[in-house]
């Protein structure tokens, strides 16, 4: 085992099994030294977690966890593509957060997922980020994340 895998291990973070897609994409992609992952939900065993408007239906707290899920699932995606071990680092989060009118903490919401990054990864987890609300997410997700990961050569 290399630094990443023993470093889940360590903190006890089990890599799900990737989602299947809900359309007509693939998980994630490798170009060059980058995997670019598709939007995760936060599923999980195939159960959506939090759906519903963040602000109305789902707490911040609750979309807060989910984002985290979702950043798991890109994870996921991308361990499963090119195995976990071979990232550098985290390159960028985005994340999409569906808003009840007036809710404005969509960075908060990621955080979830940005503070995964630097649990598992450190100094190299730290990332460029942008944090969308939006109206309506994929099957009544309230947050969608994806991620680009440098990965080794």
């Amino acid at each position: 085992m290399t630094a990443w895998t023993t470093r889940l291990d360590s903190l006890g973070i089990v890599l799900p099994t990737p989602a299947k897609p809900v359309g007509a994409y693939v998980p994630a992609v490798r170009t060059g030294s980058y995997v670019y992952t598709s939007g995760q939900l936060p599923f999980v065993e195939g159960r959506l977690t939090a759906p519903g408007k963040v602000g109305d239906d789902v707490t911040l707290e609750q979309a807060n966890a989910a984002a985290r899920l979702a950043g798991l699932n890109a994870l996921a995606a991308v361990h499963d593509l090119v195995g976990i071990d071979s990232v550098v680092r985290i390159v960028k989060v985005v994340g999409f957060v569906a808003s009840a009118a007036g809710f404005t903490e969509q960075p908060r919401v990621l955080n979830g997922a940005s503070e995964l990054m630097g649990e598992i990864f450190g100094e190299a987890g730290v990332h460029a980020r942008s944090a969308v609300g939006v109206a309506e997410l994929p099957l009544g997700s309230s947050v969608e994340v994806e991620i680009i990961v440098e990965v080794q050569g």
